[in-house]
């Protein structure tokens, strides 16, 4: 599959660009590429691309889902036919002098310009938030999501159960009129989206009273989604045919569940490998010891070499989080904060002086059988 284009590159703009920006460019273009004028073998390919380009960078929603997450981010969540739906084409392409197909010949070169046909539904993207633990060792847990569904009453056809939906007299069930215009280009003929039926070819005498003549109701239905064990904030699951219902028979959309990963009170996260920070006195330090350190899954014995300093890492292999799409898990690292004492007694200080002395350590501290003396 090849690779698709950056759109902001198709357009030649900056991806500041503004939105009088965005469609300057675009009318440039189209003016340039559109079929109707240019006769070249690439021309129709370039002028889906530019078409494609400036129907996302137009529209706030679809711009920022695609500057966050590039072309995934568009084709996730849209079909072709939901990146051109909102764009009013025929407002620019009457700027051309008429020069073009108007709206309709958006769709007319991309979906071969027939009727509304059976649509697929809309993909749901449902951000779900979940503690470290239930990302290492996974979860099934059970979300409510809101979706349209098929309505039950007409089963999707939009009239009232024993009547059927007619063919529109206006564009005899094409879902499109033609018009023939003169323009200083020549002559053209303009498609659009029949006004009478939007585009279904059917009117509906009789709308269903529960869906209201849509054939989809709105209906909040709980999903099983089973986490596996090593997701991260970021990653995204997806349950096939529990998006939203298709129009006129189109299949099911797809529900993505994205994790957000809370952050833990103890532990921290790097990738496969969780990190934690364990006090201990400078005695344990200098000594050794050996501590009990708690895990994702429990606690655990931990030796404390002589001579640690602080600031070390000590690794418990296998202590961390499975990796999402291999075996084996990451490791808990466990970093040591030699914790310093804020109040000695009297005798305690003796003893470390006595230490540092031993040592060959000079201290400016003296003593207080020193200060005792110097008083005498």
């Amino acid at each position: 599959m090849a690779t698709k284009r950056d759109y902001y590159e198709i357009l030649g703009v900056d991806k500041k660009a503004s939105a009088d920006d965005i469609k300057s460019a675009y009318r440039k273009l189209a003016m340039q590429y559109h079929p109707d004028k240019n006769k070249s073998p690439d021309a129709e390919e370039k002028f889906k691309e530019i078409s494609e380009s400036y129907a996302v960078l137009s529209d706030q929603n679809k711009r920022q889902q695609y500057d966050q997450f590039g072309h995934a981010g568009i084709d996730m969540r849209y079909s072709q036919e939901d990146i051109f739906r909102g764009v009013d084409f025929e407002d620019l392409f009457r700027d051309f002098g008429g020069g073009g197909r108007g709206r309709g010949s958006i769709f007319d070169i991309f979906f071969g310009g027939q009727r509304e046909g059976p649509r697929r539904g809309s993909d749901i993207l449902y951000e779900l938030s979940i503690n470290l633990e239930d990302a290492a060792f996974g979860k099934s847990i059970e979300l409510e999501v809101p979706r349209t569904e098929t309505c039950d009453t007409c089963h999707g056809s939009g009239a009232k159960p024993g009547t059927s939906p007619k063919e529109c007299s206006s564009c005899h069930g094409s879902g499109q009129v033609n018009r023939t215009q003169n323009t200083p280009f020549g002559r053209f003929m303009t498609t659009s989206t029949c006004s009478t039926c939007h585009g279904a070819g059917t009117i509906i005498d009789s709308p269903c009273s529960t869906c209201h003549g849509s054939g989809n109701v709105q209906r909040r239905r709980k999903i099983e989604v089973k986490i596996p064990p090593g997701v991260d904030t970021g990653s995204r699951l997806r349950v096939t045919g529990e998006g939203e219902a298709g129009e006129k028979g189109g299949p099911t959309g797809d529900l993505y569940v994205e994790m957000n990963v809370r952050p833990h009170n103890i532990f921290t996260r790097n990738e496969n490998d969780i990190v934690m920070e364990a006090n201990i006195s400078f005695t344990q330090a200098a000594l050794g010891d050996e501590i009990i350190v708690p895990t994702l899954d429990g606690k655990a014995e931990m030796k404390i070499p002589s001579g640690t300093q602080n600031g070390q890492v000590f690794r418990l292999k296998g202590k961390g989080i499975p990796n999402l799409y291999n075996s084996g898990k990451g490791d808990e690292l466990v970093r040591i904060k030699v914790v310093v004492p804020t109040k000695l007694t009297d005798r305690q200080k003796e003893i470390l002086r006595e230490f540092a002395q031993i040592s060959g350590e000079k201290t400016k501290s003296k003593s207080i059988f020193d200060k005792v003396r110097d008083h005498i």
